[in-house]
């Protein structure tokens, strides 16, 4: 309940002091953009999403409202002939009375609800954010033509949703997992099949190809213990954690996957996915600066296309080099009894996906907002998590990447290139977007 007093309060906030003249409608604040996303986290967490799925989810969503903005701004150019066969979103003709900020939340709530396994669960929000409408002075012709119109459009957008090939995945040879030495295997407590090994076969937003960014190979496995790998795990192994550290490293762990062993049987822990962390910073930083509706959008549409082409170019690499967890090789040639500080998510251990994300991610908030936008992060507060505080995003970008050496999940290498990666992938979203390539 407290989360809804919450929305209709940033609802509020975002209009003109309901101070309208006659014949005109309130205009939406950025807070139905936050209120969205959040509700498709919510439905994420529910589903367990994995996070390239879930990048993928918040870009459609997000694009379905960016065209409808594209359609009422000058300022906002459609994404036609930018992003990879983005196709001319036609403009409804026969819905006047449209609201387009409305039409553009609805446009993002009637592409998630088709997209999301369990998208149906966001039929309560929508519900709530016309009834909030109605009290706000929206009549129901407005209402209902806001809707017809959000429809038209997200129905361009899941077509080409559609034609992404992810569909195709599931016609592709299950996944078997290759045991040798150096190869990633599946790990505790609940050794999950590898997730999404074939992500780099969708179509890409902004990318030429999935591999247009490939790092520097790892460092290659062996356990001579003069071998700059065997020098890795050490420095794994050997590293003592801080009560900081510990912290740091529970508040970016954004692991979907996690389980709880207490003894007599496993629970899985409710958690959201690094992609959807990024997008509520998102949110706090187009509140924060006081953005409006318009820009809002715009940002929130380039951070979800560059999670999703930076996941595309990490798993890319996740699975042409396969590499082993510290887990794994740790135990198997180091230390028997080791354990990372966090579970070990289910999938190939170069690059880091984190890294490469936040770094993806700061780029875009950092073009957005300059580099030195100070922010409190209260993202991970519903699950329990301390605010950490920020003088930059590139400060917690880097942070985010460290997190995953004190978490035990990565080597250092795996983060330092996975850092690489996503600033290439951001500077390249931004130029797409922007029409510099």
């Amino acid at each position: 309940m407290r989360r809804i007093h919450y929305f209709f309060a940033l609802l509020i906030l975002g209009l003109s002091a309901c101070q309208r003249e006659s014949g005109t409608l309130p205009q939406l604040g950025i807070g139905v953009i936050d209120e969205v996303t959040d509700r498709m986290t919510d439905v994420m967490v529910h589903d367990v999403t994995n996070p390239p799925l879930a990048a993928r989810f918040f870009a459609y969503a997000c694009l379905a409202g960016y065209e409808v903005v594209a359609q009422h701004d000058s300022t906002t150019r459609s994404m036609n002939g930018v992003l990879n066969g983005f196709p001319a979103i036609d403009k409804p003709a026969d819905q006047p009375n449209a609201q387009y900020q409305l039409s553009a939340a609805l446009a993002m709530l009637a592409t998630a609800k088709k997209m999301q396994p369990s998208g149906t669960l966001l039929q309560a929000y929508e519900d709530k954010l016309l009834d909030s409408c109605r009290t706000l002075g929206f009549d129901e012709e407005t209402l209902e033509q806001s809707k017809q119109y959000a429809l038209a459009v997200s129905k361009q957008i899941l077509a080409y949703a559609k034609a992404d090939r992810y569909n195709r995945i599931s016609n592709f040879p299950r996944y078997t997992p290759t045991a040798g030495a150096g190869n990633w295997y599946p790990t505790p407590p609940g050794f999950f099949a590898p997730v999404e090994p074939y992500f780099n076969t969708i179509r890409p937003f902004t990318l030429d190809t999935a591999s247009q960014f490939k790092p520097t190979p790892p460092v290659p496995f062996s356990t001579a213990k003069d071998s700059p790998f065997f020098a890795l795990m050490k420095q794994n192994h050997d590293e003592q954690l801080s009560e900081q550290e510990k912290q740091i490293a529970a508040f970016w762990d954004c692991n979907p996957f996690a389980l709880e062993d207490n003894g007599h049987l496993l629970v899985g822990m409710k958690k959201i996915s690094p992609g959807a962390h990024w997008m509520g910073i998102t949110g706090i930083a187009c509140r924060s600066a006081k953005a409006d509706f318009v820009r809002a959008m715009q940002v929130h549409t380039a951070i979800a296309i560059a999670l999703t082409d930076g996941f595309i170019c990490c798993w890319d690499e996740k699975f042409r080099s396969n590499r082993i967890r510290p887990e794994t090789a740790i135990r198997a040639h180091l230390d028997p009894a080791w354990k990372p500080f966090l579970q070990t998510p289910p999938f190939p251990e170069y690059l880091s996906g984190h890294s490469t994300i936040s770094s993806a991610s700061a780029v875009i908030l950092t073009h957005y907002f300059g580099d030195k936008f100070a922010y409190t992060d209260t993202v991970e507060n519903r699950f329990g998590l301390q605010s950490r505080s920020y003088q930059s995003f590139n400060e917690a970008a880097q942070e985010a990447g460290q997190s995953r050496f004190y978490g035990g999940i990565h080597f250092m290498d795996a983060i330092t290139n996975g850092q690489i990666q996503g600033q290439k992938v951001g500077e390249w979203v931004l130029k797409t977007m922007e029409g510099k390539n």
